[in-house]
């Protein structure tokens, strides 16, 4: 196991959604047929779900804000995700989406902490042994202000955030090719310093 539980302290791999888990879309991912899970994915999630550690989407959507979509098709869409990655042995243990557009200026849109906190509050997460998975610039943003490890992953936006300049101010702890390689690294490499 990673970590004892029951000291009450724990680490927790937070995982983006779009770009991470399923394919991103220019459109947003606004119904159930429009998502597609991306290779070695559900993989990826079948292994994590072994480990003694809660496993926490959190994700901006904004297609709710900008009317796009409604929370409840949002909340259909994560569902029915949640149901196959459990029918395939995986674990997501909880989703956190902010539904805001970017100009409503609110606290749980990455890059701020908002989602983050939030999940950390609801599973006694302790911080300093947990990591972000993520394909953008604002998800490696957001790890940094919590103080947590971020792993980018090269799926989704990935490769645009590489070359995005505001990537020189944010640390990353590991580049990875996909989910699959993020949950390898973190539970071999990552795993000494991460979850002692």
């Amino acid at each position: 196991m990673l970590c004892d539980l029951t000291n009450g302290e724990r680490g927790a791999v937070f995982l983006d959604r779009d770009g991470v888990i399923n394919r991103n879309r220019p459109d947003y991912v606004r119904r159930w047929d429009q998502f597609e899970f991306l290779p070695g994915a559900l993989e990826a999630l079948r292994v994590l779900a072994r480990e003694n550690l809660p496993v926490l989407v959190v994700s901006n959507q904004s297609a709710v804000g900008r009317g796009l979509m409604s929370e409840r098709d949002l909340d259909e869409i994560n569902a029915r995700m949640q149901e196959v990655v459990t029918a395939v042995g995986g674990r997501i243990d909880s989703t956190y989406c902010c539904p805001h557009a970017p100009e409503e200026g609110c606290v749980c849109r990455k890059p701020a902490p908002g989602l983050l906190l939030r999940a950390t509050r609801s599973f006694g997460v302790d911080l300093g042994r947990s990591c972000l998975v993520g394909d953008s610039v604002v998800d490696m943003l957001a790890a940094r202000e919590v103080g947590i490890a971020s792993v980018l992953v090269l799926t989704g936006r990935g490769r645009e955030a590489l070359v995005d300049p505001r990537l020189r101010d944010c640390p990353v702890t590991y580049i990875a090719a996909d989910l699959r390689e993020s949950v390898h690294w973190l539970l071999h490499e990552g795993r000494s310093w991460l979850w002692p």
